[in-house]
């Protein structure tokens, strides 16, 4: 196990938490169940994949929040978060005052010492203790079953078994546990105690959106240097995303059919290359990945029926919104992805980095200064704007994305020299034809059943000289279906060009980059 591997198993902190929650009293099961945290909680381990997490995290634009490749920006979104991590999206945002001390909130609500008079973080030994979990390590010779028994057992025997202040007092310590560590985990061992001003009325833990929090966490953890491996946050999400939306990757191995939330599904396939050898790896499958092998909309189909989570926070999904976790605000750009909406994606002004509100260098460990974020971001806090899409196909923002990312994302090794994305950009555009070919098929096709079946019900030419209404119906959808072959045929031609010219201007790329390598010989051929 790498270096790398074992710091993201151990911050995670699966199996303890895990034990705790089993280890609760049928109410607060119950408790957390309304709170709409029970089908994360029952979420089994994921082993990291630690070669996908940091391929992923060095492909992360910062500027404008989401993943560079060949194909165009790619994110995960809230439907991917509810859908394989269970939380929930819909709610009041995750955001209130931050304060430069969390002492006196730690001692008062969980019975807790906190180190360091201005720390926002918490010993996760000392919370484990408290809930019953003081000797987390495995034993000699234990199994893993015996092992959470014994954490579960140990738990169960502190934990309160009636309903009062004690139980409360419990439940704010697992809670904080939950958030701290897995949802918005920190890289290191300490626990984040942000969130315990959410938790003081334990009623209305349930209407926060700690799901778009999780992303916000896991965005801006992205966003920090690219020397710096891991990411903070709830890692998992992104194997899975990565899993749904780019298989040809190949790094999970389905299991469990059927089960949810989706996380559940899955395993991580092992691989022992070496971690710098994975990750290259990755790349150069990314560079070569069919633009039709990469499954923008994998949920199609995927029946809603044992998810109740995922109907209920549909409205928020395909919206331009600002994901808040307290003093962290970033953006969601649904409009760069509008392909993970079944739409295409029209050129749109790709984003820089500009906030209207300064925040805390990534370096601190505790709060700065006393922050009331909802005054402070309030125009983030109500800026919500519906996705939608009047281009008819893909090709002017290929065009665009080529232009202002070929340098940075057509460069790698398995690929033909492309620095200004002339290739990818011809790749993406025939794509985005065939696509809109094969729609236009389904819609001839259509066309041609409909007139048929028209034909049929008045019983052919003859009964349409007695209806002529129906002859006119019949000669508009006769029109109809003829403009659409046209369109088709017009289609056709134009993916054949777009091959022919694909053809030439890879075998011109490779020309020009032999030249560039031989340019001694290149002046004795001139």
């Amino acid at each position: 196990m790498s270096v790398l591997q074992s710091e993201l198993r151990s911050r995670l902190g699966w199996a303890f938490v895990r034990a705790i929650y089993d280890g609760l009293p049928d109410f607060q099961r119950h408790r957390l169940e309304g709170m709409g945290f029970g089908p994360f909680l029952r979420l089994e381990e994921l082993a990291p994949d630690v070669a996908l997490i940091q391929a992923l995290k060095e492909r992360w634009d910062p500027e404008c929040h989401a993943f560079l490749f060949p194909w165009g920006h790619m994110i995960p979104t809230l439907e991917d978060v509810v859908r394989i991590t269970g939380l929930r999206m819909g709610g009041q945002a995750v955001t209130r005052t931050t304060y430069t001390s969390y002492q006196k909130p730690v001692e008062r609500l969980l019975g807790l010492e906190v180190r360091g008079e201005r720390s926002s973080l918490v010993q996760r030994t000392v919370l484990q203790a408290s809930l019953g979990v003081a000797n987390a390590r495995h034993q000699t010779g234990e199994s893993q079953a015996e092992y959470m028994a014994r954490l579960t057992e140990d738990a169960r025997a502190v934990l309160a078994k009636e309903e009062g202040d004690v139980a409360d007092r419990d439940l704010r310590r697992f809670l904080t546990l939950v958030i701290g560590k897995l949802i918005l985990g920190t890289r290191g061992d300490p626990v984040g105690c942000r969130c315990l001003p959410l938790l003081e009325d334990l009623s209305s833990v349930g209407n926060y959106a700690w799901g778009a929090a999780l992303l916000a966490h896991l965005f801006d953890s992205l966003g920090t240097s690219s020397r710096e491996t891991g990411v903070a946050g709830f890692f998992p999400l992104l194997q899975v995303w990565a899993y749904y939306h780019l298989p040809s990757l190949g790094r999970g191995v389905a299991r469990r059919r059927g089960a949810v939330p989706l996380l559940q599904r899955w395993r991580f396939c092992r691989d022992e290359r070496s971690l710098r050898r994975q990750v290259t790896l990755i790349h150069d499958i990314l560079d070569t990945i069919p633009f039709g092998y990469v499954r923008w909309t994998p949920y199609v189909g995927e029946s809603d029926a044992a998810q109740p989570w995922v109907e209920r926070d549909r409205p928020y999904f395909g919206r331009d919104i600002w994901l808040h976790c307290f003093n962290t605000v970033v953006p969601l750009h649904h409009r760069l992805v509008a392909q993970t909406l079944g739409l295409h994606q029209a050129v749109v002004e790709f984003p820089t980095r500009q906030r209207p509100w300064e925040r805390p260098g990534r370096s601190f460990r505790g709060i700065q200064q006393v922050t009331d974020w909802t005054v402070r971001v309030r125009e983030q806090l109500d800026d919500w704007e519906e996705v939608a899409s009047e281009a008819t196909s893909d090709e002017d923002y290929f065009r665009a994305y080529a232009r202002r990312y070929g340098a940075q994302v057509y460069k790698g090794t398995r690929r033909p020299l492309d620095p200004e994305g002339r290739i990818s950009s011809l790749e993406g555009i025939l794509h985005s034809t065939i696509q809109h070919r094969d729609d236009l098929q389904v819609v001839v096709d259509q066309l041609w059943v409909e007139l048929d079946r028209a034909q049929q019900m008045v019983g052919g030419a003859s009964s349409s000289r007695e209806d002529p209404s129906r002859s006119v119906l019949e000669g508009q959808l006769a029109s109809t279906a003829a403009r659409a072959e046209d369109a088709l045929t017009q289609l056709r031609e134009r993916e054949q060009e777009l091959r022919t010219a694909l053809a030439r201007t890879t075998t011109l790329e490779a020309e020009m980059a032999e030249l560039r390598l031989c340019p001694k010989a290149a002046e004795v051929t001139r």
